[in-house]
């Protein structure tokens, strides 16, 4: 998919003055309307060392490829306010780390937060600004400024084209839909926190690394097992060092169960006043788009029923940067059957209008500056299993097994006692055991399946 090209335009670039940080907006969403500027806070950090540490953080993850560090990288983070946090968001250039700064109520000190997503300029004079920072200093906040107070002119307007491809949008939608399935695995107090990510590698080739929780810490093992958990890429947490000396803790997620290969994993450092999360993907050289978590989801038997567009259209109406989704109250909102709302709410995701919340087990609402379109268009082994569903590809059961026919190839898909698919013999499937989502031949079977028994 040819990447979509969003013209940043600030009335001036973000900077960090005597005892005030202003960051600049672009054009974002609110409640009302798209707005050119919109402006979310203004008021105090009440923990400025740390919240302006954690922000050049989520910066320089930004700026950073993990995997294969050559050419520029970097796309302005994403900033959300629901009325009583911020969140600032930003992607890894290889696209394998998510990093997420949650500024909660207790570390703002001013009017209530406004509501709605934008982008904020987080330039290379800003980032100096904030590493050189004398410590210690009050700090007044402003996301997006009065514009009246602001001198637009030739030497003030900042405008730039930043490419947002399709990976970078696939992987919000795949990060939440994983960090949903993950449980707390460890939960450190302050000094194991510093005294763990103390011991990891700075710099490093993408090797993988495995701890267990050991009283109030964690202990490296040598290979996976009970209780073991992923640590994919250690040198990716690089971006937590400079935060130790404000740490209050550390929380590690990870799916649940004994995992038998390398797994994503998300480190949420704990902060006066906030947090800073960042998710891994399970190894340094794959970025979070090719996941596939979303596709047992959009996959409809139906194929792309009006209902559902239509379901999604009513969910958007009632979700208002929310900083808890709670699917059940959408369901009674909107009078749809909770499968219903969980099938809009993945087609929401698509378009980078969901996030989720590890601390508070939650989803949240956010809104990309993407397009909504259609979820084929960004799926493309969705769109292969419509097409093989409307060429009738898939054979009727034999045992446990189904055929589908592509061209000149027969591909066996074993399916279980419910007619929940299992495996297949393409490529695909012999290359990633499901590790990735499942295949096209698997969601064209398991579409057929679901449409056969609701006949």
């Amino acid at each position: 998919m040819t990447p979509a090209v969003h013209a940043l335009r600030y009335l001036q670039p973000s900077a960090l003055r005597p005892h005030r940080l202003d960051l600049a907006t672009s054009g974002g969403a609110t409640p009302h309307s798209a707005a050119d500027h919109p402006r979310f806070f203004t008021g105090a950090l009440r923990h400025p060392d740390a919240a302006a540490a954690a922000l050049l953080a989520v910066a320089d993850v930004a700026a950073t490829r993990y995997h294969r560090p050559t050419g520029a990288a970097s796309l302005d983070p994403v900033v959300t306010a629901d009325g009583d946090r911020l969140r600032f968001e930003s992607f890894s250039g290889c696209g394998g780390v998510h990093a997420r700064l949650d500024v909660l109520p207790e570390g703002l000190d001013g009017a209530a937060t406004g509501h709605g997503t934008t982008n904020v300029d987080v330039n290379a004079p800003l980032r100096e600004a904030l590493r050189l920072r004398a410590p210690g200093e009050r700090l007044q906040l402003a996301v997006g400024a009065e514009e009246m107070a602001v001198a637009v002119g030739a030497d003030t307007l900042v405008e730039r084209k930043v490419p947002l491809p399709a990976r970078w949008l696939k992987g919000f939608a795949e990060t939440q839909v994983l960090t949903a399935r993950f449980d707390l695995r460890a939960d450190l107090p302050a000094a194991e926190a510093v005294r763990f990510l103390r011991t990891l590698p700075a710099t490093g080739r993408g090797t993988v690394r495995w701890v267990v929780p050991a009283g109030p810490g964690l202990r490296p093992t040598s290979r996976p097992g009970p209780g073991a958990i992923c640590l994919p890429g250690p040198e990716r947490l690089a971006a937590l060092r400079p935060l130790l000396r404000h740490a209050t803790g550390l929380r590690v997620y990870a799916p649940p169960g004994t995992p038998g290969g390398p797994t994503a994993s998300a480190w949420e450092l704990g902060l006066p006043g906030g947090r800073l999360t960042l998710t891994l993907s399970p190894d340094s050289s794959r970025g979070f788009s090719g996941e596939g978590g979303l596709l047992d989801l959009l996959a409809d038997p139906a194929g792309t029923p009006t209902g559902t567009e239509e379901d999604v259209e009513a969910l958007t109406a009632l979700l208002a940067w929310d900083p808890r989704i709670e699917p059940a109250d959408l369901a009674e909102d909107s009078g749809l059957t909770p499968d219903r709302v969980r099938t809009a709410l993945a087609h929401l995701a698509t378009s980078g209008q969901i996030g989720y919340d590890l601390a508070e087990a939650a989803h949240f609402h956010r809104r990309l500056p993407y397009e909504s379109g259609r979820a084929e268009d960004r799926n493309p082994r969705l769109r292969s299993a419509r097409a093989l569903l409307a060429a009738d590809a898939v054979g009727p059961a034999v045992g446990d097994v189904r055929i589908v026919t592509v061209g000149d190839h027969a591909h066996h898909v074993r399916v279980a006692a419910d007619g929940a698919a299992l495996g297949c013999t393409c490529r695909w499937w012999a290359r990633h055991r499901g590790g990735r989502g499942p295949c096209s031949h698997v969601l064209a079977v398991r579409m057929t399946t679901d449409g056969e028994a609701q006949r």
